[in-house]
């Protein structure tokens, strides 16, 4: 099994510091963490990856590369409210599977924001932006067909093409006694409207696995390959290929059937293989781009949440594609559908990357791009690097289990075991004021080290805990002296613990019993009924620690963040 990469050196002098060089080898996955349901594109010598954000902005998570064994991470598109506003968007809400794709010198991404997931229902707006650079200006947003989701668009560009562009999207039913995913439909897309034309195509039923969305076509050798995402985001995950002669269809799916898939092999590195895209090297050569997981034990919690992974993909006398796992792996009968944690790379020059180190002092004009917000874009309202320099100053917004107004700065988790620390000043007055340091998933399941006050004790620190909106406090509180307080939290594996000690000190003190980090996962969070596919809350997101502020008076308490440390440590299981 793959060892967890360890963070940069301890220096922090610096804010940058060069990766390794590239071996040659791709090592999944490729974007640790939460990222997933993969768009990749390739712009000339450059590629890009696009992935979901959800309730976390910027919206539209972007990573570049230029040899496809390094990334590095760009932030994310949807940086404005007029992109996006995800105001009271529900727990694994909000912005779902774009697609990234360029034509006539623009960029279109396309992307779902998802207002209501529970239930029956899937309510959700479909939206499409241009720009001519990925640093914009992005266009206004204007409607796609919104009557289901993970919209797409294919442009029929090159010799063989006419030039047009075509949308697609699956086909959300909410009927009872009908299966929920109906089916892709494709309809013209008028670049010049920014609408669709023409008539209406159901150009794919699905295969018995059911569950069919994220669709993506390509054109090859005067053939057109949809590949979908089927058998569920969850354990029977799959990619599956369909072709046809004529875009319209009909597409009959590869009878060997999926190209990707990890159902049935419990203990295989990389778990729920699917939500796929391809792209094709300037030599001809082509990759897939996938979502994947990595449990903690065999088909347990994804802390992690759904990340992206990369196969080499080739391609069988009869023209499908087959991932690359053998020499011969164009001849196999039956395909090898695995995916694999070492694929080779392309015939690319290597394209190292710098990464950000360890610990930010707050000292860019901007949040680095590892971190993210809870729903609201950053405004001087409640978010500052200036106005304190050299520190971070969070206002105090609602609580934890809102989904309006938090005032929370965090990153995803990149491995099984971490540290991450900050130095926190803040002087609160009233319990309904707090500051301090969270492990996250949602708005229902959090445990958090905050700085606060007691009427008998004055300051204190406690360590509170949501488990399904369930609120619990450990008790005593802690003490705490005036002036500066570093807290800290450790992460090995299924277990954490919150510690802290006065500013300048060398000694953590441990604070609060063992965190069960379990519950910080997708399956923790998905609650339903798997007979009928509807299901009361979703976990599509994947863990966060952050720093956070809360002022249930309404006085916009301010808190000063010096800085914040993310470091990964070799743990029991680094291998997953």
């Amino acid at each position: 099994m793959t060892a967890v990469p360890t963070a940069p050196g301890e220096s922090r002098s610096h804010p940058l510091e060069p990766a390794a060089p590239s071996a040659g080898t791709i090592a999944n996955p490729v974007l640790r963490g939460f990222h997933p349901d993969p768009s990749i594109l390739r712009v000339g010598d450059d590629y890009y990856i696009a992935t979901s954000t959800f309730e976390w902005l910027p919206g539209v998570s972007l990573h570049h590369s230029r040899d496809l064994v390094n990334w590095r991470p760009l932030g994310g598109i949807l940086r404005e409210e007029r992109l996006v506003d995800l105001t009271g968007r529900p727990d694994s809400g909000g912005v779902w599977a774009p697609c990234l794709s360029h034509t006539d010198g623009l960029f279109h991404l396309v992307y779902s924001d998802v207002t209501n997931l529970s239930g029956a229902f899937k309510d959700v707006r479909n939206l499409v932006i241009t720009a001519p650079s990925l640093d914009g200006p992005w266009s206004d947003p204007v409607p796609f067909p919104s009557h289901g989701f993970d919209p797409s668009l294919f442009h029929d560009d090159g010799p063989e093409g006419d030039g047009r562009s075509w949308a697609l999207w699956m086909e959300w039913d909410h009927r009872p006694g009908r299966h929920p995913f109906a089916g892709i439909l494709m309809q013209e897309w008028d670049r010049a409207a920014g609408r669709v034309t023409g008539p209406l195509h159901r150009v794919f039923q699905g295969t018995e696995l059911a569950h069919t969305e994220g669709p993506h076509l390509y054109r090859k050798d005067g053939w057109y390959y949809l590949l979908t995402a089927e058998g569920g985001t969850s354990w029977a995950h799959a990619v599956t290929v369909a072709r046809s002669s004529t875009l319209t269809g009909p597409y009959e799916p590869d009878p060997a059937g999926p190209l990707l898939t990890s159902a049935g092999r419990d203990t295989w590195d990389l778990q729920k293989a699917g939500h796929g895209s391809l792209v094709r090297t300037r030599d001809g050569e082509w990759y897939l781009a996938h979502l994947t997981a990595r449990p903690l034990t065999p088909l347990g919690p994804c802390v992690l949440g759904r990340e992206t992974a990369i196969q080499r993909v080739v391609w069988s006398a009869d023209g499908w594609p087959r991932l690359h796992s053998l020499p011969d792996a164009a001849s196999q009968v039956p395909p090898n559908p695995l995916p694999r944690t070492a694929v080779p790379g392309p015939a690319l020059p290597p394209a190292p990357v710098t990464v950000p180190r360890a610990c930010d002092h707050f000292d860019e004009p901007r949040l680095r791009a590892d971190w993210s917000t809870l729903r609201r874009h950053p405004d001087p309202s409640w978010l500052s690097l200036t106005d304190r320099p050299g520190h971070l100053r969070l206002r105090g917004g609602q609580s934890l289990g809102s989904t309006h107004g938090q005032s929370m700065v965090a990153r995803r988790q990149q491995a099984a075991s971490f540290d991450f620390s900050a130095r926190l000043e803040a002087e609160p007055s009233s319990p309904r004021q707090m500051a301090g340091i969270v492990h996250y998933y949602n708005s229902t399941l959090w445990y958090y080290l905050h700085l606060t006050w007691d009427e008998e004790l004055g300051r204190v620190l406690r360590v509170g805990q949501c488990d399904h909106g369930r609120y619990t406090e450990e008790v005593p509180a802690v003490q705490v002296p005036v002036g500066p307080v570093e807290l800290t939290l450790v992460v090995r594996g299924e277990s954490g613990r919150f510690g802290w000690r006065p500013g300048g000190t060398a000694e953590w003190r441990e604070a609060g019993q063992e965190l069960d980090v379990t519950r910080l996962s997708d399956e923790s969070a998905t609650q339903g009924d798997p007979a009928s596919g509807h299901y009361s809350s979703w976990g599509f997101t994947g863990a966060f620690a952050g720093l956070c502020v809360q002022d249930l008076t309404g006085a916009a308490l301010h808190a000063d963040f010096a800085w914040s440390e993310y470091r990964e440590t070799p743990g029991p299981h680094e291998g997953r």
